[in-house]
């Protein structure tokens, strides 16, 4: 922005309301002048001077009046130009004070006509505010008279050499008041702009208030409904009311869906704090994208809408990237174009084309035929909260995150999720990503050698267990694992058909350590179909004082407890060296970012199950325990 376009908008205007604020000052000073020249210039002369400067301030008070009332920002037309001259015509009629008091007062007016316009233009160059345009109409006429001070020293037989020296002086006065109005201009242009600023943040800061009080809003309410089912259905099976089949479903379903809520605060959390990261492993791209689709196929026939996969056949099969994250990109589009379309289809459009780095473009289209978005519900569409503000996550649900936590774990993986919609036509979501090649690699299969307890391979039986990943939380079983695990399970009851007798053993030892008492219950009650013997802990302490005197099979270590925490405590038990320093620790956390679950490891913890717990993740965290230590013991006995 140059100077002048600056003053015109965040300068002038505020320096005429400031002139405009000063009004009576320049009365007063003009009173003040006329009163102390009178003896020398005469009372007619003084009285009248004053009348014609005061009549001059009213004349400038009602030129500028759409100025300080704020109707006008900037002066344009004949207003700005008849605004110049009266400022011109201000200044000049208080500065030509002076000529008379040089005339009439000699050498000695000609000091007080000095003083007079220095003190004249200080005041000027003040009130100016450092616009270069008010400046200039009220400073320079004075400046102007200001350098006739060497002629009428000349007149009155001055030294040369002196009125040299007055002429140099008043050349560097003027430079100084140039200065200074520079100084005022960066000054006043800093705190314009950080007022500017500030009023800006103000308003995101308020905007981002009432969408998150919105939210939290929504979050309550959407919290009262699966708690609500939650206590509804342990309340009927307590009393033995109704199917329990029903009421544990029930349950099951609200514990999910207070799951998924947590699930999108957490994304959201890490991916604003910097924390999320994503894998490179080799993938199925192919059978992620066809097991995608089966998924959403029984809830789209369910609401008559038809969903349909284009171009899979040029896709390529292996690729390396974060399967799980793409999948969870994938769901919350397709989920998103499953809420809001009534009628019509939902397509998946597939593109893929070599780069010149020999990786693989990815092109996913996902088409809906709902009603489509006006221009300025696209510009706040990825805006995190921001669907709560219109009431949509009243009518169709959901917390307002899932596409802001889409679109920026598709950029953290280098790639762009971009969106085009007309009022009526429907929504196109396109998802860009470019993925290197990946390597053909088999899953192996996880199988349970015989040594592995009988029990806890019974348990293992039922589908929902799937085995825990020693580097990273215990996940539910992704569906591309699916045919691994029911393989597992068949290989697990082939190894343990032979009578129960022949695997007679002592009961699994198990000690549970966490500090909070519904947590502990509820690894109990997952492991109470086990035949175990369960000790619980409430702090780091007293897991300690119970592993001096009982060797465990397992130990199930909570991190984040008062005084001593999961990790330290691993770390003494490891240390003391007692009966318990080989067992293996299960770290039961939320925490499952890297830095989190390699400070687990560090610790000397083993495995790793991620709250909320489920069934499923923690008997597979324990099958991985148990099968690791038999083969250890095999390997050692061999």
């Amino acid at each position: 922005m140059t100077q002048t376009a600056a003053d015109a908008s965040t300068i002038w205007a505020p320096a005429i309301r400031q002139r405009r604020k000063a009004m009576l000052q320049r009365i007063v000073m003009g009173a003040a002048t006329a009163l102390v020249f009178s003896p020398m210039l005469g009372w007619r002369f003084s009285a009248t001077w004053l009348v014609v400067y005061t009549l001059i301030q009213f004349l400038e008070a009602e030129v500028f009046a759409p100025v300080t009332t704020g109707k006008v920002v900037e002066p344009s037309g004949w207003r700005g130009v008849y605004g110049d001259l009266i400022l011109i015509l201000n200044a000049g009629f208080f500065g030509v004070m002076a000529v008379p008091l040089w005339i009439v007062g000699g050498a000695m007016g000609g000091v007080a006509a000095s003083v007079l316009l220095s003190a004249g233009m200080i005041n000027s160059v003040i009130m100016s505010a450092g616009s270069m345009r008010i400046f200039a109409c009220t400073v320079l006429p004075q400046l102007a008279i200001f350098a006739l001070t060497p002629l009428f020293m000349s007149r009155m037989g001055a030294a040369p050499h002196i009125v040299t020296a007055v002429s140099v002086a008043i050349l560097s006065y003027t430079v100084f008041c140039l200065n200074t109005r520079r100084h005022l201009f960066r000054a006043n242009r800093a705190e314009t702009l950080a007022r500017i600023e500030t009023d800006r943040k103000r308003v995101e800061v308020e905007a981002a208030m009432a969408s998150r009080g919105a939210f939290l809003a929504a979050v309550a309410h959407d919290l009262r409904t699966p708690i609500s089912a939650i206590l509804t259905g342990a309340e009927e099976l307590e009393r033995g009311g109704g199917s329990a089949r029903q009421q544990v479903a029930l349950i099951t379903d609200a514990g999910l869906m207070m799951k998924e809520l947590l699930d999108d605060l957490l994304d959201h959390a890490r991916l604003d704090a910097g924390r999320m990261s994503v894998d490179v492993r080799d993938f199925d791209l192919r059978l992620l994208l066809s097991q995608t689709a089966r998924l959403w196929a029984g809830p789209a026939r369910a609401k008559g809408l038809r969903l349909r996969m284009e171009g899979a056949r040029l896709l390529p099969r292996m690729v390396r990237g974060d399967a799980m994250r793409l999948r969870q990109v994938l769901n919350n589009l397709i989920s998103n174009a499953m809420k809001f379309t009534d009628a019509g289809s939902i397509t998946l459009r597939l593109q893929s084309w070599p780069d010149e780095h020999d990786a693989h473009v990815l092109l996913i289209d996902v088409e809906d035929t709902g009603p489509g978005m006006t221009p300025a519900q696209l510009r706040r569409l990825f805006t995190p909260f921001d669907q709560t503000a219109d009431g949509v996550a009243a009518r169709f649900g959901g917390s307002g995150l899932g596409l802001s936590i889409s679109r920026d774990l598709i950029e953290l993986m280098g790639g762009r999720l971009t969106v085009r919609s007309t009022p009526g036509q429907g929504a196109i979501f396109t998802l860009s990503l470019v993925m290197p090649r990946g390597a053909a690699v088999d899953a192996p299969l996880t199988t349970l050698v015989p040594e592995a307890r009988a029990t806890v391979t019974r348990a293992l039986s039922c589908p929902a267990a799937a085995p825990a990943s020693p580097a990273r939380p215990a996940p539910e079983p992704e569906p591309e694992t699916a045919t691994a695990t029911a393989t597992a399970t068949a290989t697990a009851q082939s190894t343990t058909s032979a009578p129960e007798d022949s695997h007679a053993e002592a009961p699994l030892r198990v000690l549970v350590v966490d500090d909070h008492a519904i947590n502990r219950r509820a690894i109990q009650l997952i492991l109470q179909s086990l035949d175990c013997e369960i000790t619980m802990a409430e702090d780091g302490l007293a897991a300690l004082q119970a592993c001096e005197g009982t060797p465990f099979d397992v130990i199930f270590m909570d991190v984040r407890m008062p005084e001593l925490d999961g990790r330290e405590t691993t770390r003494r038990l490891r240390a003391a060296g007692g009966i318990n320093a080989a067992t293996p620790v299960i770290a039961v956390t939320a925490d499952t970012a890297p830095e989190d679950i390699a400070a687990c490891t560090a610790a000397g913890m083993n495995y790793f199950v991620s709250k909320p717990l489920t069934p499923g993740s923690l008997l597979g965290a324990l099958s991985q325990v148990l099968n690791e230590g038999a083969e250890a013991a095999e390997s050692a006995a061999a």
